[in-house]
């Protein structure tokens, strides 16, 4: 999709909102290294299980991770090779403009924060 083509751009809003959430990506990033269960995920960023569940399945809505079932546990899996790209493009952007979006007035201002997902 051609970003300046594209007369709606709410997916694109969407997709980046999904990982705007800081858990949201700790989960992404962490997935990238392989798939994990809930229990290792809250135990690695020590978390709530309702809040890890919570997020993963927001994550799921969007497309961007699955799972499957072995026995009585669940295995979550990033979905999307793609997203790995975005997130090294991302980080490519930060390092090449010294990561002045860190330091810009308006950056997480109440009117920029992400919609928090209810469970």
């Amino acid at each position: 999709m051609a970003i300046g083509c594209s007369p709606d751009l709410s997916p694109v809003v969407a997709l980046f909102r999904s990982l705007a959430d800081s858990t949201r990506l700790a989960i992404v990033q962490r997935l990238a290294a392989g798939e994990a269960r809930v229990v290792d995920l809250t135990g690695e960023l020590e978390l709530a299980q309702s809040t890890v569940s919570k997020h993963l399945a927001c994550l799921r809505d969007y497309g961007l991770i699955d799972y499957r079932v072995e026995g009585r546990q669940s295995f979550y899996a990033l979905t999307r090779p793609e997203l790995l790209d975005l997130l090294r493009s991302a980080e490519q952007l930060l390092a090449a403009t010294g990561e002045a979006v860190a330091l810009c007035p308006v950056y997480g201002s109440p009117a920029d924060s992400p919609v928090e997902v209810s469970a």
